[in-house]
């Protein structure tokens, strides 16, 4: 498992998914074939069965061609582990060990509520069961946008004459 990537992979060769793991739900957000955007994908309900649910997700990754995955990590405010941090930690440890693709943490603080703020500037529903449907997707997508604009290449500045 990864923090910092030395560099992205080649999009014409594999995409990047991100994954919001939660104890119910986990949100997925791929980027598309190029690496450029990111578009939501699915929010996997969970069983009570984890390797059910690794199984699930290796195939969604296969058949989106992902071998490199964003995990939101969520950890406090402080940036100390929390509970549910250790429990996606472990998912994510496992989700490498049984499909071998790269995972990458990603600290996830406040995309959920930013997610929220998103879908009331959008109009949608506010409704919870509604919500449920697509939140996590929605802060998949926040996690992997933030993830691909902190390690994207910036050409150097040049200063004007």
């Amino acid at each position: 498992m990864e923090d910092t990537p030395k560099s992205l992979p080649d999009p014409a060769k594999t995409r990047i998914a991100a994954l919001d793991v939660g104890d119910r739900r986990i949100g997925v957000a791929i980027t598309d074939e190029l690496g450029y955007t990111v578009q939501p994908l699915f929010t996997l309900h969970r069983t009570h069965n984890r390797r059910a649910d690794i199984k699930s997700l290796g195939r969604l990754l296969r058949r989106n061609d992902c071998t490199h995955v964003v995990v939101g990590n969520p950890v406090h405010m402080s940036g100390d582990l929390s509970p549910q941090a250790e429990k996606v930690q472990a998912f994510a440890n496992e989700l490498a060990a049984v499909l071998g693709v790269t995972i990458y943490l990603w600290d996830e603080r406040l995309t959920t509520t930013a997610a929220h703020e998103i879908l009331d500037a959008a109009g949608h529903s506010t409704d919870r069961h509604q919500r449920e449907k697509i939140i996590d997707q929605v802060a998949a997508v926040l996690i992997l946008q933030s993830f691909l604009e902190a390690h994207r290449y910036r050409p150097p500045t040049v200063p004007l004459p």
